[in-house]
C-alpha cells in the first residue's frame, strides 16, 4: 500500500481511514505508545520472533480463528 516506513500513529490514522477492520503487527510495544481502544479498528499483535513470513506464517490459524470475534478497539496478543 506504499506505507512502508511510516510511523506508528500516522499507521494506525491511515488504516482507520482506509477503514481497516483489524491491523496485524509485530510491534509488541504499540500498546504502550498508541491510545488504541479508541480507534475503529482491531490490533492483532503477532509475538513471533520476527516478522517475517517464516514467523509470523504458524500463528495464522490463530489469527484467522480469532477475527470473526475482534471488535473495534480491541487488542489481541497472539503467541505461538
Amino acid at each position: 500500500m506504499g506505507w512502508s516506513g511510516t510511523q506508528n500513529g500516522a499507521l494506525l490514522r491511515m488504516a482507520a481511514d482506509d477503514r481497516f477492520d483489524v491491523l496485524p503487527t509485530g510491534d509488541r510495544n504499540l500498546t504502550f505508545q498508541q491510545p488504541l481502544k479508541a480507534l475503529p479498528l482491531a490490533v492483532v499483535v503477532m509475538e513471533t520472533a520476527g516478522t517475517e513470513l517464516r514467523d509470523t506464517m504458524p500463528l495464522m490459524p490463530k489469527v484467522l480463528a480469532i477475527l470473526p470475534t475482534l471488535k473495534p478497539g480491541q487488542v489481541v496478543r497472539v503467541c505461538p
